[in-house]
This record gives C-alpha cells, sequence and structure tokens, in this order.
C-alpha cells in the first residue's frame, strides 16, 4: 500500500462522484430581489448542459411564504418545452439524463407537483424533511413529528403512484440551532424510517453549518455501516462556519460520493423579505448576519475534487466557472467562490511571472541550468540522529 496516497489510505473512498446543483431552489430562496423566471431557466438549462444530472428546479410550497417561487408552475413548465428539450438534444445530453426535483415539504405540495406531472410538466423528484430535534421540525413544518411522519407516509405512496420519486431529508444531524446538540443514533434511525416507508434516496443535511469534518466522517462511516448502498445517501453541507469543503472531504473519505451545492455559494432560509416588502418566511434567521451563510460552493467543490483526481460524471468544471461569474452579476454582488477569482491550479509554465535575467546570473556564478544544489554538497543530505531528536 503507499501510504501517501489518499485513495490507498481510505480504501472505501470513491474515485467517481455524483454532483446534484441546487442553486436555482436552495440557493436564490435566499435573496431578498426577485430572480426573473428566465433567469432561472437559464441556469437551469446551462447547468444541464454543462453535466450536471441532479438539479432542484424550484419549491412548490406556499409562495406567500416564499414568494420568490411564486413563478414554480412556469419554471417547471419552462423545463419541459420544446426548445429547452432540443437544446439538450442538440448538444448529446437526453432529457431524461437530468433528474429535476422540487421541494414538497407539505402534503399539499406534493399533491400539486402530482398534479404537475399529470399535465406532463411535473418534477421527477420532489422532497420533504424531518429534523431529528422536533423543536426544529415543527418551526420548520407546524407539525410534531408522528404527524408528519403519517404525512410523509401518504405522500410516498401517491408519489409512486404518479411515477415520482421522493427524497427523504434529514436535519439537525451535527446539532439543532433550536435545542442544541443532537444524536447521531436518531439520525440514523430517521434514515431508516424513511426508507422502510418508501423513500429512494435520503439527503443527510448540516441545514446550519454545525457539523465539523471529524464528526462528519464519523457519522456517514456509521450510515454506510448500517446502510452500504451510496446510491441512497446525499450530503448536503451549509458553510455558515467555514467548513464545507472540509466536510465534503470528510465524507468522500466515509465512502459518500453524492453531492449537492450552489453556485457562489448562495442559500440559507427562506428570505425574509422580498424586493424590500417584510415577507413570512420560515421565522427569524437562525444567525446573525444573514449574508454570511450559505452553502457548499459548488464551483470550488468541482475544482477541488477535480485537481484530486476525482471523476466527476462529465461535469464541465471550465463552464461551471463561467457560470458562477454570470450568478454574480444576476445577484448582484460578489459571491464566495475563490475558483471564479483565482481559476485553476496552473498546468503550465506561466512566462509573464517569470523574472528576467536567471540564466544570465547563473551562468556567471558558474552553475548549470538545471543545478538546484551548491556543487561541493554531499549528493545525498546528512541528517545526523541528534538533529532528528530535536525539540
Amino acid at each position: 500500500m503507499d501510504r501517501y496516497n489518499m485513495f490507498e489510505i481510505h480504501p472505501g473512498m470513491p474515485r467517481e462522484v455524483r454532483l446534484g446543483d441546487i442553486t436555482v431552489r436552495d440557493g436564490f430562496q435566499h435573496e431578498e430581489s426577485w430572480i426573473p423566471t428566465e433567469a432561472k431557466l437559464y441556469y437551469l438549462q446551462e447547468l444541464a448542459l454543462a453535466g450536471v444530472k441532479r438539479i432542484e428546479a424550484t419549491n412548490l410550497g406556499n409562495p406567500r411564504i416564499m414568494p420568490q417561487f411564486r413563478d414554480a408552475e412556469d419554471v417547471l413548465k419552462g423545463l419541459r418545452d420544446e426548445f429547452f428539450q432540443k437544446r439538450l438534444v442538440k448538444k448529446g445530453i437526453k432529457p431524461d439524463q437530468i433528474e429535476w426535483t422540487a421541494v414538497t415539504i407539505r402534503e399539499p405540495a406534493v399533491d400539486r407537483a402530482i398534479r404537475l406531472k399529470e399535465k406532463g410538466i411535473g418534477p421527477d423528484r420532489v422532497l420533504m424533511m424531518v429534523s431529528t430535534d422536533e423543536e426544529h421540525h415543527f418551526a420548520n413544518s407546524g407539525t410534531s413529528l408522528p404527524d408528519y411522519w403519517r404525512e410523509a407516509e401518504r405522500c410516498i405512496k401517491k408519489c409512486k403512484d404518479a411515477g415520482i420519486r421522493m427524497c427523504g431529508t434529514v436535519s439537525t444531524i451535527w446539532g439543532s440551532p433550536i435545542s442544541g446538540p443532537t444524536r447521531f443514533e436518531d439520525a440514523i434511525e430517521f434514515t431508516k424510517r424513511w426508507l422502510s416507508i418508501g423513500a429512494d434516496d435520503i439527503e443527510h443535511a448540516d441545514h446550519d453549518g454545525s457539523a465539523p469534518p471529524n464528526q462528519v466522517y464519523r457519522y456517514f462511516s456509521m450510515v454506510l455501516d448500517a446502510l452500504p448502498n451510496p446510491d441512497l445517501h446525499v450530503a448536503h453541507f451549509h458553510v455558515t462556519r467555514g467548513w464545507g469543503l472540509a466536510n465534503v472531504l470528510a465524507a468522500l473519505q466515509a465512502g459518500i460520493d453524492i453531492f449537492e451545492g450552489t453556485l457562489g455559494g448562495l442559500g440559507g432560509q427562506p428570505a425574509n423579505f422580498l424586493d424590500r416588502v417584510p415577507v413570512q418566511g420560515t421565522g427569524s434567521y437562525y444567525y446573525k448576519d444573514p449574508s454570511d451563510v450559505g452553502l457548499v460552493c459548488f464551483e470550488d467543490m468541482c475544482v477541488m475534487l477535480d485537481e484530486m483526481g476525482v471523476n466527476l460524471e462529465g461535469v464541465n468544471v471550465d463552464r461551471i466557472l463561467e457560470l458562477g461569474k454570470m450568478v454574480e452579476r444576476t445577484v448582484g454582488r460578489r459571491l464566495r467562490s475563490e475558483s471564479i477569482t483565482n481559476g485553476r491550479i496552473p498546468k503550465e509554465p506561466r512566462e509573464e511571472f517569470k523574472r528576467p535575467g536567471l540564466s544570465k546570473v547563473k551562468a556567471n556564478l558558474g552553475e548549470k541550468e538545471d543545478q538546484i544544489f551548491p556543487s561541493d554538497w554531499p549528493e545525498v543530505p546528512v541528517i545526523t540522529p541528534e538533529i532528528l531528536k530535536r525539540e
């Protein structure tokens, strides 16, 4: 074994990942200015053209609470538009290769998704959510956990009859912004409950940036011990405390290979304002500065994994970086991506940064062009036992 090779140190670490982009849903929901429907459809199509196959398109919940999604049906209709589909096909992408998801936290939203499916414009996959902290769950959904589980069970049956996949999210895995510490054992039990009532996959979510990397590794190791099929598990990290990419790496080392993120690291709770008008949202923000939250930055995640030699399942990293720059124009501010500022790691010499005159200096000193140590030094460095013992 090569003890310096990360893939060999972590033999279960995937060499290929599946990436989901949730910019248009989870990212834009936090924006306090209206994002036009045309912009949403533009990014959804361009992400698909860039090779992303798992994309969240909208939220079918009550638009009075989250008015950023008052165009939900127009967005879903646009995804099935003939010209939208033809452009994918022209670029060699089969429309059925893309899985479009809509968030449907409560049963009326699920029923709405099914009605839209019957009209030919519904989502391929919907998402419901429980929190292991019942106080947090009640704040998000307005129900007790037992009542919600019954609702989710009904909804999953309806979705299966309609040909819609259901994702069950488990939240407050690493702690709750309301009740504090939580237990991994509860999150694993919730995961099993979702699967037992028919959920197709599980989103394991750190919704407020409470997950330090060592605990991410521990949790996902426990999950994969209990439920070893990686197709069942999606990792979802917020970066309120700046640990997003470290958590992606920790989950990858544990064996997870499906990750979500947003362009520019956008996202957070649904906004409490839209175009300067107060709206209900989901209540008070859990953090001091609403501009300092968001999800794992999709661009930076793509670049990091690509530089590590992990296969991105056909995602065009350079196009993702271009889209990241465009999203900054759409929302009107600089976002958190470091990669769109500093680019990829250079693979060729950068002549423009070389200082002139090195060859002449070496020649004047009697050095060879490729010489890097003094000629009278020993060929092999001498490290004495005394050096190794230094405190």
